[in-house]
C-alpha cells in the first residue's frame, strides 16, 4: 500500500540520514540512487546551511531538492536558488542586545560566513568538509545583523529553553523557532519552516503531501512529519518528541540505517545488500 501511494521521499540529515559521525553510509547511497532509479522525488531538508550542507547531498550521487537552514533556502537538483528568506538586521539585533549567558554560544548564519562569538568545537566538528567558515566576531561592533538562521548552543538544555523564553517574551511576532537538537536552538523569520518549503516543491512538482513520506529526528522535522503522508520518527529521537508525536512509528536509529531500511523494505520493496 506504502508503495503505490508513496511519490516523494524526504529526509532530514543530522541524526537521521546522517550517523554520529555525519556521514552518509555507503548503504544509504545505493538505496537513495536506487530511489531515484525508480523515479520518486527525493528532498534533504536540513537544519544546516546551503553550502555546509550541499557536498553533503552531493555523496548521494542522485539529483535532490535541499532545504536548508529550516526552510530559509531551497535550491533545485541543478543548485538553482528558488526560495530565500532572511532575519532582518534590527530584528536580531534586538535579540543580541539582551542579557544571553556567555557560555552561551551564539552563532549568525549569513550567506557566505557563520559568525559566532566564541570558538565551539563540537559544533565545527559537525563540518566534515569547510566549505561554510566561522568567522570570530563581536557581535556589539557589528552594524548589519541581517541572516538566515540565528542559533544558539549549550550543553545545558534548561539555559536553552530559559534563553528561549526570554527571547519570545518580546519577540514572539518575528520568529519561527526550533530545537533541532537538545543543546541546539534556532531561530528563523516567522514565515520560515521545513513544512513550508516542501509545500512550495510538491507544488512545483505537481505533487501532494499525501503522496510523500518524511524521516526525521528534531523538533525542527515535527511539523514536516505531521504534514505528510507518512511521518517517521527515528529511535534516537529525544524522548519528548517521541512522547509528543507518539502516534508516529518509531524506526531504527540513524546508526542503524534506519532510513534506508525502511525504505528498502516498505516503499521499495527490495532487499539492498548492506
Amino acid at each position: 500500500m506504502i508503495k503505490k501511494k508513496i511519490k516523494v521521499v524526504i529526509s532530514d540529515l543530522d541524526g537521521t540520514l546522517l550517523n554520529t559521525h555525519h556521514k552518509i553510509s555507503d548503504y544509504t547511497k545505493r538505496v537513495f540512487q536506487k530511489l531515484h532509479e525508480e523515479n520518486y522525488l527525493i528532498i534533504v531538508a536540513t537544519g544546516r546551511h546551503h553550502l555546509d550542507a550541499h557536498p553533503i547531498v552531493a555523496e548521494l550521487e542522485c539529483p535532490v531538492y535541499l532545504v536548508t537552514s529550516n526552510g530559509a533556502r531551497i535550491h533545485n537538483p541543478n543548485n538553482e536558488l528558488l526560495f530565500s528568506r532572511d532575519i532582518e538586521s534590527d530584528a536580531i539585533k534586538s535579540v543580541l542586545n539582551l542579557k544571553i549567558d556567555p557560555e552561551i554560544t551564539t552563532v549568525l548564519f549569513k550567506e557566505n560566513v557563520w559568525q559566532t562569538n566564541k570558538n565551539n568545537e563540537k559544533l565545527n566538528s559537525f563540518q566534515t568538509k569547510l566549505n561554510y567558515l566561522p568567522e570570530l566576531v563581536d557581535f556589539t561592533t557589528l552594524d548589519d545583523l541581517s541572516g538566515i538562521k540565528l542559533f544558539f548552543t549549550h550543553e545545558s538544555h534548561s539555559k536553552l529553553i530559559d534563553l528561549r523564553d526570554t527571547i519570545l517574551e518580546n519577540h514572539s511576532e518575528l520568529f519561527s523557532h526550533a530545537f533541532s537538537l537538545p543543546i541546539c536552538l534556532e531561530f528563523m523569520d516567522k514565515a520560515v519552516d521545513k513544512s513550508v518549503a516542501i509545500a512550495k516543491i510538491l507544488e512545483i512538482e505537481n505533487f501532494v503531501f499525501e503522496e510523500s513520506i518524511s524521516f526525521g529526528d528534531g523538533y525542527n522535522d515535527e511539523k514536516m512529519l505531521k504534514s505528510t503522508g507518512k511521518g517517521l520518527l527515528m529511535n534516537n529521537a529525544p524522548h519528548s518528541l517521541k512522547n509528543k508525536l507518539s502516534h508516529l512509528e518509531v524506526i531504527s536509529s540513524n546508526d542503524e540505517d534506519g532510513v534506508a531500511k525502511y525504505l528498502s523494505k516498505t516503499v521499495l520493496n527490495l532487499k539492498i545488500a548492506q
